[in-house]
């Protein structure tokens, strides 16, 4: 009886510990993205940003940003992409979701955010990764900020190289990188250890 209650009770333990790591795997999934400079991966935080993590995952489960451009890089800034092809066309996008900058998350040093016009709420499919601490894209009393939904967790060589790619003006924008930096694939990382 007593090593049948043990076995139980093992078994119950893995199972809980199983079940928390696949809770913690689609609370904080993580993505994969290779570019022409490299690979990094970043975390998503469902918990803090459940619609802009829900909006990106959709795009990268389609295939969407592969064989888009870092097309803003700005050294000591951020580098952004996930809006044009690499013939400089604007890829149609899905609706323009709801901002969710208020949810506690900080553009610190190697964050993700969503990119977006001056209105609070036209982010869609660009994204941002922070090259250093921009606090000033963080949300005020009078003000809507950028949401934060992610970090990079690996590969930040390849990130802080790609910002400091050169730069041109190029087809009215500037800060477009002279040698072009391509999304090869944008893929959803199937992880049994996340969180």
């Amino acid at each position: 009886m007593k090593k049948y209650l043990k076995n139980l009770l093992l078994t119950l333990i893995g199972t809980l510990i199983f079940m928390n790591q696949s809770i913690a795997s689609e609370n904080y999934p993580q993505v994969e993205i290779v570019t022409t400079s490299g690979t990094f991966t970043i975390e998503l935080d469902r918990n803090r940003a459940p619609i802009s993590v829900e909006n990106f995952l959709n795009y990268v489960e389609e295939g969407f940003y592969t064989n888009t451009i870092f097309h803003r890089v700005i050294e000591g800034f951020v580098i952004q992409s996930g809006g044009y092809t690499t013939e400089f066309e604007m890829k149609e996008t899905k609706p323009e979701i709801v901002n969710e900058s208020g949810n506690g998350l900080s553009n610190r040093r190697m964050t993700l955010g969503m990119a977006r016009s001056n209105e609070p709420h036209t982010a869609s499919s660009q994204f941002y990764i922070n090259l250093a601490d921009n606090f000033s894209l963080n949300p005020m009393p009078t003000r809507w900020g950028y949401t934060v939904f992610g970090e990079v967790i690996s590969g930040f060589e390849v990130v802080d190289a790609i910002g400091q790619s050169a730069t041109q003006t190029f087809q009215g924008l500037q800060d477009v990188p002279v040698a072009p930096i391509i999304i090869l694939e944008a893929k959803k990382l199937i992880s049994e250890n996340n969180r």
